[in-house]
């Protein structure tokens, strides 16, 4: 029983250190993943702009949670999500209970002279979520959804944010 307590001074010694030295220390872990459960995702078209469809993620858990900081938007059965404008990789996005965050999607770019039709979309607020599927007519398109190089913002903390970015990177 005496290793404890060696063990312990050991780690002591050892952060004391650590400190001395002025390395950094651990930082304390953040808010979990959101569980797909606490999240509620909503979408529908742009009433502005063809072709565009605003999405958000609400937390609706009693804690912060993090979801990924681009969206997943998959639509029908096409092969892979939308492309996040600016480009960026996978990050934590930090919701706090009963807050939302916001995106733009668009589905076709203007200058494509090809368009795929989908039933539907797909939208999560982590890769590791399924989403929820949300059907053409829902969105303002009886006839289907036009697809074609989609690209969608990173989550923000207004609609009217995440419509200037889609602006900025889609003109």
């Amino acid at each position: 029983m005496r290793i404890r307590p060696a063990l312990a001074a050991s780690s002591a010694a050892v952060l004391a250190l650590l400190a001395a030295s002025g390395a950094p220390a651990a930082a304390a872990p953040g808010p979990a993943v959101c569980a797909e459960r606490a999240v509620e995702v909503a979408a529908a078209a742009s009433p502005d702009v063809a072709d565009v469809v605003r999405i958000s993620v609400t937390n609706q858990g009693p804690r912060p949670c993090v979801v990924d900081r681009v969206p997943t938007v998959v639509f029908g059965d096409l092969d892979g999500p939308a492309l996040p404008v600016p480009e960026t990789g996978s990050a934590p996005y930090r919701l706090a209970a009963g807050h939302s965050a916001y995106a733009a999607v668009r589905t076709l770019d203007p200058a494509s002279t090809e368009l795929r039709r989908v039933d539907g979309v797909t939208v999560a607020g982590h890769p590791a979520h399924h989403g929820r599927t949300f059907d053409a007519a829902s969105l303002g398109a009886p006839d289907g959804i036009r697809v074609w190089e989609p690209v969608t913002t990173w989550w923000h903390p207004t609609r009217a944010g995440a419509d200037a970015v889609l602006a900025e990177h889609t003109d």
